[in-house]
């Protein structure tokens, strides 16, 4: 197994579970106890990592507790960054095995679901949209809704996408995910631009009123 591989163990290790000591890292990692310390002095010196100091523990003499570390808010985006690269190449593999299609699907399935809890189905068009709204910031979407000209439609924005780099491989996600929206709102709604594609907003135009309410 490559150092950058173990690298990246050892600094996911520290972030999921630290406070954690060398010789557990060396433990459940399968590493020597020197392998251990020689990423550790890396993650440190990178800045990726810190050593934990214990509330109210000031004593540097024998018997004091062994050093346990954490990883510092540079770190967790290090790993955040890792993640997303396995993500990006997973989206590719699986098209180019013929699976990108069918994960998607799934994984659009689950949010349809999660959605609809939170639209209540025979609320004004207006209220549904807020709910859908909150129910994406709550995924960590940061979503906001703005009128459309002549009150006939809203726009749904959202500013972030936790998941960007993943539709920017694989812009599928964004058009099952208008489809998600279109089932949810029961009405025909139009993805005018995408992070994904460069734009700086994901806006999606929503009608909220009827042809008749035009007319009338």
């Amino acid at each position: 197994m490559g150092n950058d591989t173990t690298r990246d163990r050892v600094l996911g290790l520290i972030a999921s579970a630290g406070p954690i000591t060398a010789s557990t890292l060396a433990h459940e990692l399968g590493v020597t106890p020197a392998g251990v310390r020689r990423h550790l002095g890396a993650l440190g010196l990178d800045g990726l990592i810190t050593e934990h100091e214990p509330a109210g523990h000031h004593a540097r003499g024998r018997g004091r507790p062994s050093k346990s570390y954490v990883a510092t808010t540079e770190g967790q985006q290090s790993l955040a960054t890792a993640y997303t690269s396995v993500a990006v190449d997973a989206m590719s593999f699986m098209r180019e095995n013929g699976q990108l299609d069918q994960f998607v699907e799934a994984k659009m399935a689950e949010l349809e679901t999660a959605l609809e809890e939170a639209v209540p189905a025979d609320a004004p068009m207006s209220e549904r949209v807020d709910a859908l709204s909150r129910a994406l910031a709550d995924k960590g979407f940061a979503t906001s809704v703005r009128p459309g000209p002549g009150g006939y439609t809203v726009q749904l924005c959202q500013g972030h996408c936790p998941i960007q780099s993943i539709a920017e491989e694989a812009p599928e996600w964004c058009e099952a995910e208008t489809r998600v929206f279109s089932r949810i709102l029961d009405v025909h709604v139009q993805r005018l631009s995408t992070l994904a594609g460069g734009a700086h907003v994901c806006t999606t135009t929503i009608p909220v009123a009827t042809a008749a309410a035009k007319e009338g």
